[in-house]
């Protein structure tokens, strides 16, 4: 076995403290004998929770070897809530313990700058790996094994149950519903997201009328169907038959489904129930095709548009010819306008069509932004927000005006649109004729969806598993303006050349395979653009000259890197390959004694 270096693992803690382990307060030294696996996550952030799921087999099938640890290192200014940290990690099933760590103590001391990022701990407590973004469990599950064998013969592993103990269990009809839609007969159907189910809801919006799934997480069509944490839902417009009444975004299952009201059968409409990635197509026969964590559907411009959260695009499907095809965006992740496929979103989770059908207005999440797309001209425009790490609650003019992790928005009577500005717990409103933002509503618990009834408005308050009913106000709500800045500590850089240099180190039995091209990506970009002088753009070499503007402060460089690694084996005859990616949004402060080298972790250590 080749050497590997060793780095003694900085302790673990936490002004939050321990989540799942039953109130006891862990360390390092509890985790002595196993290996374990840091998962630095924010719950913000769809990659993190793409992670979770890719870790669900490892710690499974290895549950007496190896303890994985959440590391919640927040972006938002409410993911440093401690509740709000509880309702995540049940939300999401999260079945091993969390260090809640809101003023990133350990998140520094492990020199972390990416949600997320994977750290493996050896039995004898050293680093022995590290990986930024997605794509690294099979890497991951190889290095287990190689570490399960050496420590095993050396003494040092130990075998057992690991300290995750479960917390008690949610109760109520409704568990993280996402979103819900208005049906014909005036009965509500939501996303029982934590349910893994849809619910119909009488008119009242409590009462249960039936279920559609049976609570187990799964991707199952049919009479007895299954779901996986849906979330976005709408119906089909009158008089276009094709068999189903409602469209639904099932979003850890990667796919759109398709339900008939009259007896609750559910057909897979698009996806694979497989996660796109790099390279895959991006349009095709719809049940051909990957899709990545679809958030909410929308019917616009004749076609069923997707909030492809997990690649930060919209994607349209036809749903008479059965295709499906990227609509706008390029997987960037950030908030960039203009033609469709040249526009960068940022994770966008909520939809809603003007009611003349020319806008299809969009919850930009990441960006904490209001953007939309012109339906004659497919331009996407910004209507509220200015990038990835400005946010807060602030109304007034759109320029200045902030809001904080929306997810959903609804088209008002008057045109308006009304924001489930989520992590600020408000509804908002956006006047496109005054340009005005203002607060409808405060005191509600992570709303992430809304529906009109009438003259009123209904809520789905997530955190709170219920809907709530509002009555529109004539006046808006004054609230105190705050504004915030992702709290993460900006990188020190000297003005001038800057060497960017991404780490990469094919897994143990891989190798990066070139036979058919270059196996690499970068792309770099920044905010402001004038930051770069040169070296901004896409290449296939994970280093590159970068050239500073000194005469600007501060900014953003925006990284993106993906490496594919392929079976090191010339007996195979097809050999499996991997995509490890990764997007970096790194805050820079320039100054004459900054550092002149960036180094980005995608596998291995610096």
């Amino acid at each position: 076995m080749a050497s590997r270096a060793r780095v003694r693992a900085p302790e673990l803690v936490g002004k939050g403290g321990w989540l799942n382990t039953g109130g006891k307060d862990l360390s390092l030294a509890d985790f002595r004998g196993k290996i374990t696996i840091l998962d630095f996550w924010t719950f913000c952030c769809i990659n993190c929770l793409h992670v979770l799921d890719e870790l669900r087999e490892l710690e499974e099938k290895h549950r007496d070897t190896v303890v994985i640890v959440g590391v919640h290192s927040p972006k938002f200014v409410h993911e440093a809530d401690h509740q709000a940290v509880v309702d995540a990690v049940d939300r999401y099933e999260v079945h091993h313990p969390v260090l809640d760590d809101p003023e990133l103590v350990t998140w520094k001391q492990y020199a972390v700058r990416a949600w997320p990022t994977l750290v493996v701990i050896d039995p004898e407590g050293y680093v022995v790996a590290q990986h930024a973004g997605e794509g690294h469990a099979h890497a991951i599950a190889r290095l287990v094994e190689e570490l399960e064998a050496e420590h095993a013969a050396k003494g040092t592993l130990r075998r057992g149950e690991g300290p995750y103990v479960p917390p008690e269990p949610t109760a109520g009809d409704l568990k993280f519903p996402g979103k819900a839609v208005r049906l014909p007969d005036g009965h509500f159907l939501v996303a029982d997201s934590g349910h893994h189910a849809l619910v119909e809801l009488a008119e009242d919006g409590e009462s249960v009328v039936r279920r559609i799934g049976d609570g187990e997480r799964g991707l199952r069509d049919g009479a007895e169907p299954r779901f996986s944490e849906p979330q976005g839902l709408a119906l089909v417009p009158a008089g276009l038959e094709l068999g189903y009444d409602v469209v639904v975004a099932d979003t850890v299952n990667h796919a759109l489904r398709g339900v008939r009201l009259a007896d609750g059968s559910v057909t897979t409409l698009a996806g694979t129930g497989k996660q796109w990635w790099q390279g895959s197509p991006t349009e095709g026969p719809a049940l051909e095709v990957d899709l990545s964590s679809p958030w909410d559907v929308a019917f616009f411009d004749g076609r069923v548009w997707i909030a492809m959260a997990g690649v930060h695009q919209l994607w349209a499907f036809d749903p008479v010819a059965g295709t499906v095809a990227v609509a706008a965006g390029t997987t960037n992740e950030g908030l960039v306008d203009g033609p469709a496929a040249e526009a960068w979103f940022a994770q966008p989770s909520g939809l809603a069509v003007s009611a003349d059908g020319e806008r299809l207005w969009v919850a930009d999440s990441e960006t904490s932004a209001v953007r939309w797309v012109s339906r004659e001209t497919k331009d996407v425009h910004t209507a509220v927000g200015t990038g990835l790490f400005d946010f807060g609650h602030r109304d007034g003019a759109a320029g200045q005006a902030l809001l904080q992790h929306p997810l959903g928005v609804t088209v008002l009577p008057d045109g308006s649109v009304a924001v489930a500005d989520t992590y600020n717990h408000a509804l908002r409103r956006f006047d496109p004729v005054s340009g005005e933002v203002t607060t409808l509503a405060t005191d509600l618990r992570e709303p992430s969806g809304a529906v009109l009834v009438d003259e009123d408005i209904v809520v789905v308050e997530s955190a709170r598993h219920r809907l709530t009913r509002l009555r529109l106000p004539e006046e808006a709500v004054r609230v105190e303006a705050v504004a915030h800045r992702t709290q993460r500590a900006a990188t020190e850089v000297a003005p001038g050349a800057l060497r960017l240099d991404v780490v990469f180190r094919a897994p143990s039995g891989q190798k990066l395979d070139e036979r058919y091209g270059p196996s690499t990506r970068l792309l770099v970009s920044s905010t402001p653009p004038e930051l770069l002088l040169a070296g901004s753009g896409a290449d296939t070499d994970l280093s590159r000259e970068l050239v500073l503007n000194g005469e600007v402060a501060e900014g953003v460089l925006h990284v993106s890197a993906m490496a594919a690694s392929c079976d090191d084996d010339p007996e195979i005859e097809y050999p499996a390959c991997h995509v490890h990616q990764q997007d970096w949004g790194v805050p820079v402060r320039l100054t004459g004694g900054g550092a002149t080298r960036l180094p980005l972790v995608l596998a291995g250590l610096e």
